[in-house]
């Protein structure tokens, strides 16, 4: 009787299941930072739909009455940039980068 060394597939498969999960656990997660995500345009259906500016200054106050000249987007509920950074991620325009000194409809005091 000969002996052999082979291995069932069974035991491949999970041997490569643990070798996947453990490089994906070594390999360190990098969150897009908002250098990388496009800028958000003022052309951008959405953002014409809810009123976006690139600057909380140039917002037409007969408009958006509810605009004050305090908003912006860095002070925003919504703003995901960090202080002193000119653009920021959103949580309303996913995958765009808005302006930290920008506004919209959508805007709510971060708490």
């Amino acid at each position: 009787m000969t002996e052999q060394n082979s291995i069932s597939r069974r035991d491949a498969l999970k041997q490569f299941v643990l070798l996947c999960g453990a490089a994906g656990a070594l390999t360190p997660a990098l969150p897009a930072q908002a250098a990388d995500l496009p800028h958000l345009s003022m052309d951008d259906p959405t953002a014409k739909a809810l009123g976006y500016n690139d600057s909380s200054k140039a917002v037409d106050a007969k408009k958006y009455s509810s605009h004050a000249a305090t908003q912006m987007c860095s002070t925003s509920m919504q703003y995901q940039g960090k202080a002193g950074e000119a653009f920021g991620g959103c949580n309303i325009f996913a995958g765009k980068a808005v302006s930290a000194s920008g506004w919209c409809q959508v805007w709510v005091k971060k708490p």
